[in-house]
Parts: structure tokens; C-alpha cells; sequence
């Protein structure tokens, strides 16, 4: 089927251009959501008489996507799910209940708008992008966890799916760290103790020696005398 674009289509054309494309997609999509007319002859007549009214509200509408865009572009947005040990979620996020997370942050959007390349169904950061306008579209960051505290942490870096033996583990590693280094500093505290005790007991048996050599001298001075 021929169609007319209404509007910029990723991989089609923009706004004016004449495409063919599979009916199925034309009838369940293009047309449905006004994104295009068919190309009749009817069709592109009405379309030159309104295609400066539609260029006007298309510039108007990316305009305001883009002062939207500026405020939503990089954020992050929190998702609780409940998920096994291993990450894996009792089902998966769908794009209304990431469109439901961006609207509540603050910022309206459908889930039509969500633009999802796979699944979502682990735990984790995950990157989505947002198209608020034929030519404008944003990226944001989904952090999906089971509890808020869970979210925080990973969000600071830390990997949420240890098992408990392994924390158990890698806190008495960080523990046994932490004492042999007090001990070695303890040593080397003691060692330089030592080298200091070492150096006065040297220093007061070089003095005793020394006076040892003056006593001699003394008693031969008064021999003489």
C-alpha cells in the first residue's frame, strides 16, 4: 500500500514523503494513529492544501517535546518488582508501567512513547528510550529492584544478587583485612620502639666505655704528682 506520511517515521520517511509499505502495517499503525493517509489522489491534494497548517504544528510540537526532553533525558526512574536470588522477575516490566514511573516522577508520557528493544526481566539497570516526538527522543534509565533500599544500592554500584554465604564471605574477608592490617601496624610500631630502645642502650654504653677510659688517666696524673 502507498501511503502519505503525516509525520517523520523512523525508517520510512519524513513528513510529505510518498512510501509503500505492507497493509497490515498501514492498517494497523500508520493509519489508525494518523501517521499517514493513503496515498490516493484525493489524499494528496487535501494533504498540499493543510501541509503548511501541519508543518506549523509539527514545529510547534517538537518544540515542546524538546523543553520536555530537557528535563527528562538521563533520569532514572525506580521500579519495584518481586524477583528470585538470582535476578530474575515474576514476570517482566511492560511499557505502560514504565510510562506509569515517568508520569509519576513528573513528567507525562504514554506508553506508546516507550520504546523497548527487549524484555525486561531482571534485576538491574536498564536503558530505554523515550520518543516524545517524531524527531525528538530521549534516554532514560529504568533501576529495577525489590525493595527501595535494594534500588539505592544499586544505584551506588553494588551487586544486589549475592547470596547471603557470599556477603557473609566477603565481610569477613574485608574483616580479616582490616585486623592484619592493625597487626602489621602494631609490628612496625613495636619494631620502631625497639630500634629506638636499641639506639639509647648503645648511646649509654658508649658514654659508660668512654668513662671508663678517662678513670686511668686520672689516677696517673695523680702519681705523678
Amino acid at each position: 500500500m502507498q501511503v502519505i506520511l503525516l509525520e517523520r517515521v523512523e525508517k520510512l520517511g519524513q513528513m510529505g514523503d510518498v512510501v509503500k509499505v505492507k497493509d497490515g502495517f498501514a492498517r494497523n499503525f500508520l493509519l489508525p494513529r494518523k501517521k499517514a493517509l493513503r496515498a490516493t489522489k484525493d489524499n494528496v491534494k487535501k494533504f498540499e492544501g493543510q501541509k503548511a497548517q501541519l508543518e506549523a504544528r509539527n514545529l510547534a510540537a517538537r518544540k515542546e517535546a524538546e523543553a520536555v526532553a530537557t528535563k527528562l533525558d538521563k533520569q532514572t526512574f525506580i521500579i519495584l518488582r518481586q524477583a528470585g536470588e538470582t535476578g530474575m522477575l515474576y514476570g517482566s516490566v511492560s511499557t505502560r508501567d514504565i510510562a506509569d514511573a515517568i508520569t509519576a516522577g513528573g513528567i507525562s508520557v504514554s506508553r506508546d512513547q516507550v520504546i523497548l528493544d527487549k524484555a525486561v526481566k531482571t534485576l538491574g539497570l536498564v536503558g530505554v528510550k523515550v520518543q516524545l516526538h517524531p524527531e525528538v527522543r530521549v534516554s532514560v534509565t529504568l533501576n529495577v529492584a525489590r525493595t527501595v533500599e535494594e534500588a539505592e544500592r544499586q544505584a551506588r554500584g553494588e551487586n544486589v544478587l549475592q547470596t547471603e554465604a557470599e556477603q557473609a564471605r566477603a565481610e569477613a574477608d574485608a574483616m580479616f583485612e582490616e585486623a592484619a592490617a592493625q597487626r602489621a601496624a602494631a609490628e612496625a610500631e613495636a619494631e620502631a620502639a625497639e630500634e629506638k630502645a636499641e639506639g639509647k642502650r648503645k648511646k649509654s654504653a658508649k658514654a659508660d666505655d668512654e668513662a671508663g677510659d678517662d678513670e686511668p688517666k686520672k689516677k696517673g696524673k695523680k702519681k705523678e704528682a
